[in-house]
């Protein structure tokens, strides 16, 4: 029997990440019609920008699935550091591109994770957490920094 509780993580990773849903914008609505300049833009020195979000976001969707399918030691985030990857210091389209289409196939990644979990597996530890929590988490994570970008939009004057 299937668990009752996976379509809705799915219905939470997909609303915070990219599907519309009555809080406002999600994290892919928030980065959407940044230029490569805009997404470097800092409110203030030693402040992130929205481009290091969308790395970070991309690296704990790959963590989160990680710890969804028990590949810990498998694999590498392709880019360093981790956590807040460094971004280009000179920005181009094509990078830009190219980091929005890593965050997109992290997302994809952790769905599918979410899909292919077997019934009753949501409460076994990984680490620290469950693995509904890790896919929890991951949801509330987009929505948090969804919420950071927007903000920035407002203090580079780009929305009104």
């Amino acid at each position: 029997m299937a668990d009752p509780r996976i379509p809705m993580l799915l219905t939470l990773l997909e609303q915070a990440y990219d599907r519309p849903t009555w809080h406002g914008p999600n994290l892919r609505s928030s980065l959407r019609g940044l230029t490569p300049e805009e997404a470097l833009w800092r409110p203030a020195e030693g402040r992130h920008c929205a481009w290091e979000y969308a790395l970070h976001c991309a690296y704990w969707k790959f963590m989160a699935t990680r710890h969804l399918t028990g590949e810990l030691e498998r694999g590498r985030f392709p880019r360093k550091p981790a956590n807040f990857p460094a971004v280009p210091a000179e920005p181009t389209a094509e990078a830009w591109k190219a980091d929005l289409e890593l965050l997109h196939a992290c997302h994809l990644e952790l769905r599918a994770a979410v899909e292919r979990l077997e019934p009753g597996r949501l409460d076994e530890k990984s680490g620290r957490w469950t693995l509904a929590e890790h896919a929890f988490g991951a949801a509330n994570h987009d929505l948090y920094h969804a919420g950071q970008v927007r903000l920035l939009r407002r203090l580079m004057g780009k929305d009104r």
